[in-house]
């Protein structure tokens, strides 16, 4: 199996792969993660009980994971309760999203976190030759997360954690409009250091420009000699 470097969430096409029919709210199906021949990520197929039942022993190649659902009709609305949990679920889709290889510890932290609120429901565990996958499912819409297992200590976790509770208070401030989004704190300040840099290269200039205060002005010498003929009639 090839490495895994495609981890974009895997979302329902609530219908049938074989006879084509939509799912109904509370339909039984099951839910089947392939490998892709042409990517190095999944595919994921959906088949309705009888069409499994069915093909279970014909597909090849045969499904690399899955596991038995029901479909749940989309909402409209989302409780304003659940913020929090779309907080912490916001985060994991954008580092899935983003896909940077640094984030995948806190991947694994964000999706335990689900995992105990019961937003995300564990479905699968696989062993590949690099490491464990972790598949998940959406308790509301059946979306498909994977996660590796990056074999974290204990003492390594609870750095994590703290880091992510971190993260997450940086979030709730800027929906709260307390900080600017992460795109525009980072403008702000490259365009603040910009700044900085300029007004000094300015002051550079300006201070090269100026005159020693041991340097005095060049001056003919007539006028010299009319000043201190000056100075000395007035002291007559």
């Amino acid at each position: 199996m090839a490495i895994i470097q495609d981890w974009k969430i895997r979302s329902t096409h609530a219908r049938c792969e074989v006879s084509g029919e939509p799912f109904l709210d509370g339909d039984a199906f099951y839910t089947c993660i392939f490998d892709d021949p042409d990517s190095d990520g999944f595919l994921r197929r959906d088949y309705s009980v009888a069409a499994w039942n069915k093909v279970r022993e014909k597909l090849d190649p045969a499904p690399f994971s899955f596991w038995r659902s029901t479909y749940k009709a989309p909402v409209e609305a989302v409780e304003d309760e659940r913020t929090t949990d779309t907080s912490v679920e916001g985060m994991l889709r954008r580092f899935i999203e983003e896909d940077d290889p640094r984030t995948e510890n806190a991947r694994f932290i964000l999706a335990l976190m689900l995992e105990r609120k019961k937003t995300l429901m564990p479905t699968d565990v696989k062993e590949t030759e690099t490491r464990t996958l972790l598949f998940y499912e959406h308790a509301d819409n059946g979306d498909v997360f994977i996660v590796a297992d990056p074999g974290l200590r204990l003492d390594e976790i609870e750095v994590i954690q703290r880091e992510v509770v971190d993260l997450l208070a940086e979030e709730d401030k800027r929906a709260a409009g307390v900080l600017p989004p992460a795109g525009e704190a980072s403008e702000v300040t490259e365009a603040t250091e910009e700044g900085a840099g300029q007004r000094g290269e300015g002051e550079a200039e300006d201070s090269s420009d100026a005159p020693s205060p041991d340097q005095s002005e060049d001056k003919p010498e007539g006028e010299a000699g009319q000043c201190g003929l000056a100075g000395g009639e007035a002291l007559a």
